[in-house]
């Protein structure tokens, strides 16, 4: 029986071409340190101040310079007989972008998991659930690995904390076995549309879909709401918890590197945000 494969992603062509006209511009190291070296400029450096920095001729970083400007990633500016090179703030999230692009990372991004278990009933968390809650996330602290908390909040802190309409609970058999909740990301008015998201699963249940079911639930109902973004942060060796959230389309951000500690030793996370289709 012939073994069916999935569907490769297709990159488009005029993509495809801008990224290579990047790559090929960097496949100089003397242009590597030199985009560094203006990158790390705060503001910006010349001509002049670059070729002590290289050890190459004038005329050599000048002829780096001006590729790297023809590409993009450099603007140029004539102040009296000196050229200042400043960065183009642009290249520092377009070319991890375009790596990304290259590597798959930010092809078509799901609405939400589509293959969740049907016996998972997904609702509205109520009074009676609070206790299950509070228990299946002291279960997910234990792990080390979910959050930076150590202990579980109180009731009346989770519930002033949550967004009212969205806190679910997943259901099976008659029992809680997750939850998901948001909360403001920020007072600020401005970012009235942002929430911060948490998810956890009862580690009797990890492993079949519980997650997938609550996220469906909660990206779904944030659209509906007009919530246009939903920001989280994973630890980098979560894994399981990296792989759920990509399944309802969050797109990795970047590193928190030694972002805070975790029983006395720093921790990086990875930030995920999820940008609402609707807005």
């Amino acid at each position: 029986m012939p073994i069916a494969l999935p569907q490769a992603q297709v990159l488009p062509t005029t993509d495809a071409a801008t990224y290579a006209e990047w790559f090929a511009c960097l496949a100089e190291p003397v242009r590597v340190r030199l985009l560094h070296a203006v990158a790390t400029s705060a503001r910006g450096i010349t001509v002049g101040a670059l070729t002590e920095i290289l050890g190459t001729s004038q005329s050599t970083t000048s002829h780096h310079v001006r590729k790297l400007a023809d590409v993009g990633f450099v603007h140029l500016e004539k102040v009296g007989t000196a050229t200042v090179v400043t960065v183009n703030e642009a290249c520092c999230a377009g070319l991890p972008h375009a790596a990304d692009a290259v590597m798959g990372l930010l092809g078509p991004r799901p609405c939400c998991p589509d293959d969740v278990p049907a016996d998972v009933t997904v609702r509205a968390l109520a009074p009676r659930d609070w206790n299950s809650v509070r228990h299946i996330y002291g279960g997910g602290l234990a792990t080390g690995i979910s959050s930076f908390e150590t202990t579980v909040p109180s009731r009346a802190a989770l519930h002033a904390k949550w967004f009212p309409d969205h806190r679910w609970v997943a259901e099976l058999d008659g029992q809680v076995v997750g939850w998901t909740a948001a909360s403001p990301a920020s007072t600020r008015d401005s970012y009235a549309g942002v929430a911060e998201t948490s998810v956890y699963v009862a580690e009797s249940h990890r492993g079949r879909g519980v997650g997938k079911a609550l996220l469906r639930k909660q990206v779904m109902a944030a659209d509906e709401a007009g919530l246009w973004t939903l920001q989280t942060s994973v630890f980098t060796d979560n894994r399981a918890g990296l792989a759920l959230h990509h399944s309802a389309g969050y797109r990795t951000v970047g590193i928190r590197e030694r972002i805070a500690q975790r029983d006395g030793a720093w921790r990086d996370t990875v930030f995920l945000e999820r940008r609402s289709p609707v807005n």
